[in-house]
């Protein structure tokens, strides 16, 4: 696998990073001070203002529990009600939030191929594109810091966001410091992690700059995986009243594919891979950049703006057992808000914030058939006839507010509306003869498309402080996802599939969280109900003679009824300056899902039976799991942690009649940190993951059967290394 770093494009963007650093951060509380004006908020200006609902946020205690390099650990141990799955080494990520994964897959109801229904954040820039799809390879999850989770429809403040908001924020330059940094982490199946970093921080402006590279062969036939990554963050704060910071990311990945292994493969622990995949040298590559700039201006204590610009672009191709893809999408846009706070009738203090957000995204789609190498049967196929070459343009557009009354005795009341509009245009650039006919009947356009607009999304929520530190909440929100470019055109009949309307989210949660025992014991507790409605199935079409499929389209078909708990709890149990141990804190967290379809309906294509998966489980959600942990510090720069996770059996087709089985996880972790000579700071680590050797998956593709299974390695892997940092 070779790399091609493009210098000049890395060099540019640094220099321009440093010399006109300005904001992708959104702010909050408006203050007197700029400096708490423009205190860093996540995914947008209003996340603190729901402090009240069901956000999880990740610091770098629950990331660095495990190797820090692959996020799903940290998700799938620490938020309760979401579910974290990759699909090679380091490529294929997807979320799962409150049951609701991804799109339409032609085999049922579920897309296993790329994540819809969520916005992703990477330090206030969109990974999701302008079309609604997330797609997840080329971040560089060893550099994030934090993490923010909304779950449930969030579409009153980020648009057509039905599953809900993730915002990833990486590191930034320490205030008042200048050092540099080299981590270095091994681990099993040739694991390798570098990471150089060189920050700077002064009164009024600071940088970070970041280097990765990333390395592993896999622990199957076919699964290596190569990153590079380069980011550069730097803000600048020119007077009292404005903050300006950049972001400039670049990265170049390399992923292979085992492929999926089928039911049987898996249960024999046969891992040799999925040979239709490897004979394709199945692969995902993605080679591009982002780059944010924005603005903060604080007109005086109660109005402020922020606005931000953003663009990204990369190289994309993709092969797996279907034949190969070629796309290079590029995705630009912005988003402004206007932050204030004011006193009504001399009672009421108002919150609240009010934007527009708007993204645009064009590539060229060209998909290949895979043949036989001639020259070479026994290696790799290779590119044959092209298929298709689709030229798509998505545009996207979401006007937002959202307002929180404090009523003094009372309660807080939160006001939102969000208004979502999201337009496709296709053209089809392979010419067909047969197609251009001067007969309304027969003739197919090349130029085709359709625009879902006024899509009202509103939110309401009342809490209050029960006593200090104590709140309980209740709420009401709604989101959408549109139907993607895919979704839109029956090629056979040469009609725009009009019909398809957006899949709706509505969701009612109660909950309470807050801190007790003087702050030791900290928890969060939410039950919800969200219905997601108008889901989308397919309908096949037979021949005259009923004995062949001619062709399948999108329907809208059934709703999903999602019922769930979640609870979450770290308590320090034990807490001294002057003892061995400096704290002892268990946690744990519990997830129930009680998620049925309702009057929900799928037509196989091959066989055209119609099946109606009404009352059944919804496949891919596990009805239990728990996670059980406890990290200790001593005073004498010792640490460490074990955890347990489980997870409960769950369907994997709608007909409930193939499921996986129940497994859990016992992983630990040790380490020493300390600071030599008040300038060398040095942390070394060893840790393993899966002590006991029991099989578990990555991911499992849904109601995609026999091919199922993306397996983790099953027995025990250890990993260490160490990070070394010198600050001036």
């Amino acid at each position: 696998m070779k790399f091609k770093l493009y210098n000049n494009l890395i060099i540019g963007g640094c220099l321009l990073t440093t010399v006109l650093p300005l904001a992708l951060k959104a702010q909050n509380n408006i203050s007197d001070s700029l400096s708490h004006k423009l205190n860093e908020v996540v995914i947008t200006e209003n996340l603190n203002r729901q402090k009240a609902q069901s956000v999880v946020r990740l610091g770098a205690a629950e990331i660095k529990r495990g190797q820090g390099v692959f996020m799903e650990e940290a998700i799938n141990t620490n938020v309760p009600g979401v579910m974290m799955m990759r699909r090679s080494v380091s490529g294929g990520q997807q979320f799962n939030i409150r049951g609701y994964g991804n799109g339409l897959g032609a085999r049922g109801a579920n897309n296993n191929f790329d994540s819809q229904g969520l916005k992703v954040y990477l330090n206030g820039i969109p990974v999701t594109d302008a079309e609604g799809i997330t797609i997840m390879d080329d971040i560089d999850f060893g550099s994030v810091s934090n993490v923010d989770i909304v779950k449930g429809p969030a579409g009153s403040m980020y648009g057509l966001a039905i599953a809900g908001a993730v915002n990833l924020q990486t590191q930034k330059a320490e205030p008042g410091k200048v050092s540099i940094g080299q981590d270095v982490m091994l681990g099993e199946y040739g694991l390798r992690r570098y990471t150089t970093r060189l920050q700077t921080s002064g009164e009024r402006s600071s940088l970070m700059v970041n280097y990765g590279r990333q390395h592993s062969d896999g622990f199957m036939p076919h699964n290596a995986s190569d990153k590079n990554f380069v980011s550069v963050m730097g803000d600048y704060q020119p007077n009292e009243k404005q903050k300006l910071t950049a972001f400039f990311g670049y990265s170049n990945s390399y992923d292979e594919r085992a492929g999926e292994l089928t039911i049987d493969q898996y249960n024999k622990k046969d891992y040799t891979g999925n040979p239709n995949y490897i004979k394709n040298d199945a692969h995902s590559e993605v080679i591009g950049f982002r780059f944010g700039l924005g603005h903060t201006l604080a007109f005086n204590k109660n109005l402020a703006n922020t606005t931000s610009v953003f663009a990204s672009s990369n190289k994309n191709t993709a092969s797996s057992a279907g034949g190969w893809t070629d796309k290079s999408p590029v995705n630009a846009g912005f988003r402004s808000s206007l932050d204030f706070k004011f006193n009504l009738l001399g009672q009421v203090n108002v919150n609240g914030t009010a934007g527009v957000e708007a993204q645009q995204q064009t590539y060229q789609n060209i998909s290949y058939a895979m043949v036989p190498n001639n020259a070479d049967l026994n290696g790799y196929n290779i590119i044959g006839a092209m298929r298709s070459n689709v030229a798509i343009t998505n545009k996207n557009f979401n006007a937002f507010t959202e307002l929180t009354f404090s009523l003094p005795k009372l309660f807080d009341l939160t006001a939102g509306l969000g208004l979502s509009t999201m337009d496709i245009r296709l053209q089809d650039r392979v010419y067909n003869a047969s197609n251009n006919n001067a007969s309304p009947e027969l003739n197919k356009p090349t130029s085709y498309g359709n625009k879902y607009d006024n899509l009202l999304s509103p939110h309401v929520m009342l809490s209050r402080t029960i006593t200090k530190g104590i709140s309980a909440y209740a709420s009401y929100s709604v989101g959408y996802r549109a139907p993607v470019s895919s979704n839109l055109f029956i090629a056979y009949t040469g009609k725009v599939n009009t019909d398809l309307k957006p899949e709706k989210g509505t969701q009612f949660e109660i909950g309470t969280k807050g801190s007790l025992i003087n702050a030791r014991l900290s928890y969060q507790v939410a039950v919800f109900n969200t219905d997601f409605a108008d889901k989308m199935s397919s309908v096949s079409v037979a021949n005259a003679g009923n004995t062949a499929t001619l062709y399948s389209y999108i329907v809208n078909s059934g709703s999903q009824k999602n019922k769930g708990v979640e609870v979450l709890a770290k308590y320090a149990v034990y807490q001294s300056t002057t003892g061995f141990f400096q704290t002892i804190a268990p946690f744990a967290n519990l997830t129930y899902s009680d998620f049925k379809y309702d009057n929900y309906r799928f037509q196989n294509s091959t066989t055209r039976v119609m099946s109606d998966y009404s009352g059944l489980a919804v496949a891919g959600a596990a009805p239990w799991i728990y996670n059980l942990g406890v990290d200790a510090v001593t005073n004498h720069g010792v640490y460490g942690n074990v955890n347990f996770n489980h997870r409960d059996a769950m369907p994997i087709t709608s007909d409930g009649l193939n499921e996986t089985k129940a497994f859990s996880l016992s992983n630990a972790k040790v380490g020493y940190q300390h600071t030599f000579l008040k300038q060398l700071g040095v942390d070394v680590f060893f840790g393993a993951n899966n002590i006991t050797g029991n099989q578990y998956y990555n991911m499992v593709f849904v109601n995609q059967m026999p091919d199922a299974f993306i397996p983790g390695p099953g027995k025990i892997n250890y990993f260490g290394g160490i990070n070394l940092k010198y600050t001036l």
